[in-house]
């Protein structure tokens, strides 16, 4: 669904309140939505003191709340909710949001099944309000590149897509991210797996058949930390992800396998550590050295220099918020629909009970 403009100070942008102050909040959200025209950061969410100020460091004129309780109070003052708090309370939250009428953009995964995605987007849409998702990997430099290049027919017809977010993290960090409460909804196939998982459906369309293998290696973890799935699209082509955190070495973040040609592409994309660094968005944003370049050929190993370098097109995390941006002020299409999510958690959730059960799922 597009956006409905909700009403705001006449000329002044949209007052955005921001639910949480962790990783995501304080790295991804908070920098993208100060950098986006239309948009200001009103108010930041977080009972944590040292977050607070550093909320206000950063931001010298935001508000800082201890509590949702008191940012709904204001719920008049505001023209977005974010909420980038954790996992378990994506849903209540935007519940929230969407009835006290305000659009909301929750970062992924934006519930822990299908049904409670779909019942948001159903009250979302019952109340003409936008709800999206924060995807931000469909911004990554790689991702991008391979959309081009599909497009352009360089690889012929896709056969196979392997997809790789693999760390090597030996020792738990602990958290909820790691918790093995399902009530958490901790664990990589749900963090790191939403992201490739939907990059698949974007890139290859909707699924018939999922099977993957989930293991918990690391001594005192709690919730998977070494995940595959293999993904058998309508269309044909095949995916196959990786997402770990043992990963002694690194695998190709991506290797495309057409009929005409192969991408082969190392390293990650380079906005999360400019983010966590403390660049913000501005002239040669998103951009990669010439060395990180994929490659993009035929017969031979990319190692050993076959295939010729493909320049990646940079990436572009700003758009994500600049759609929002114009969703709500021009009434523009939503950048990802909570209904996409909710395909993707079909498939997430299919992997989980393929892992389990050791048995292919049909979707």
């Amino acid at each position: 669904m597009t956006g409905t403009p909700p009403a705001h100070a006449p000329g002044g942008p949209l007052r955005v309140g921001l639910v949480g102050y962790g990783l995501a909040g304080s790295v991804f959200h908070a920098p993208l939505i100060a950098a986006t025209e239309g948009l200001t950061l009103d108010t930041v969410v977080t009972s944590n003191p040292e977050r607070q100020r550093q909320a206000r460091a950063e931001f010298p004129d935001v508000r800082t709340v201890a509590s949702p309780d008191e940012l709904f109070d204001r719920a008049a003052e505001l023209d977005l909710v974010v909420i980038a708090s954790p996992n378990k309370t994506h849903v209540p939250l935007a519940k929230r949001a969407l009835e006290a009428s305000l659009p909301v953009v929750v970062d992924k995964p934006v519930a822990g099944t299908a049904a409670e995605a779909r019942e948001l987007a159903a009250l979302a849409e019952e109340r003409g309000l936008l709800l999206s998702v924060f995807q931000n990997r469909r911004w990554d430099n790689d991702f991008l590149t391979l959309r081009d290049l599909i497009a352009e027919d360089a690889l012929g017809d896709v056969w196979r897509f392997e997809s790789r977010f693999e760390r090597w993290r030996p020792k738990p960090k602990g958290g909820w991210r790691e918790s093995g409460d399902p009530a958490e909804i901790g664990g990589l196939l749900y963090d790191l797996g939403s992201h490739v998982v939907d990059q698949a459906l974007v890139l290859f369309g909707p699924v018939t058949q999922v099977y993957a293998e989930s293991v918990v290696r690391r001594a005192g973890a709690e919730a998977d930390d070494d995940t595959f799935i293999a993904l058998t699209h309508a269309s044909g082509v095949r995916s196959h992800l990786y997402v770990s955190s043992t990963a002694a070495q690194l695998g190709p973040r991506f290797r495309v396998l057409g009929s005409k040609a192969g991408y082969v592409k190392h390293g990650l994309d380079p906005q999360e550590a400019a983010l966590r660094e403390g660049a913000r968005p501005g002239p040669g944003w998103g951009e990669e050295d010439e060395a990180l370049w994929g490659r993009l050929g035929s017969g031979e190993s990319p190692v050993t220099g076959g295939g010729d370098a493909a320049p990646t097109v940079p990436g572009d995390y700003p758009a994500y918020y600049a759609a929002v941006a114009k969703a709500l002020l021009e009434g523009g299409p939503n950048p990802v629909d909570a209904r996409e999510a909710a395909d993707a958690l079909d498939v997430l959730e299919a992997a989980r009970r393929s892992a389990r059960d050791g048995v292919v799922v049909a979707l």
